[in-house]
């Protein structure tokens, strides 16, 4: 097995809580429920033929077309059509950094690991998420799917951030909260860590980068 030399991580829900959190807050803010939101993801998938949200986070539609098309589709299911435009608010006020995760990162890059960090996000929502982490203290490279027109698990966008990196796959390690992102990045010949817990992913990195290293 080759040395692990460099990190691929992810943003949300590895580097900040889990993103579930603000999904509850907007449920909390709005009194939209979460069951409903998701009957409304699926009515637009239905639709259109994909996700509207894989779409926003390729860079193809804005936020602000995605958001019309969220509330055409809860606008049966509520009675009326919703007001969404503080949706990246509310979703950002409930995300924390993860500060474990974080301490764990700057441990990497001090004990000589390459850093880069690959996340489905965004456009709109750069400045506020990189306002959230020291991205530019620790990351070298940010592959952004909203900037590049890919998302996970696409093997492209793996391909690409492995290209910019200028590392063979076999020496890097992913970290992501979900599991078919990690399998994405296995089948792309890196090493994964899929992160449910800290305890459990920070035991899962020492390991594989080797406790000597940090």
């Amino acid at each position: 097995m080759a040395e692990i030399e460099a990190i691929v991580s992810d943003f949300g829900g590895v580097l900040t809580t889990p993103l579930l959190g603000s999904f509850m807050a907007f449920q909390d803010k709005t009194g939209i429920s979460t069951e409903n939101l998701g009957k409304a993801m699926q009515a637009a998938t239905e639709a259109d033929g994909e996700n509207p949200l894989f779409a926003m986070e390729r860079g193809e539609i804005t936020e602000a077309a995605f958001l019309d098309r969220l509330a055409d589709a809860l606008a049966p299911l509520l009675g009326h059509r919703p007001e969404l435009h503080r949706f990246k608010e509310i979703y950002f006020e409930a995300l924390q950094p993860n500060e474990p995760m974080i301490e764990l990162m700057r441990e990497l890059k001090a004990g000589g690991k390459r850093m880069a960090m690959l996340t489905n996000n965004v456009r709109e929502w750069e400045p506020l998420w990189k306002a959230m982490l020291p991205v530019d203290e620790i990351f070298e490279l940010v592959v952004d799917s909203a900037f590049v027109s890919l998302r996970k698990p696409e093997p492209a966008i793996y391909e690409l951030t492995l290209e910019r990196f200028g590392m063979p796959a076999e020496s890097c390690l992913f970290v992501d909260d979900l599991a078919h992102n990690c399998e994405g990045a296995r089948k792309a010949g890196m090493s994964a860590v899929h992160f449910r817990e800290n305890e459990q992913a920070i035991a899962e990195i020492r390991a594989a980068v080797g406790d000597g290293l940090l």
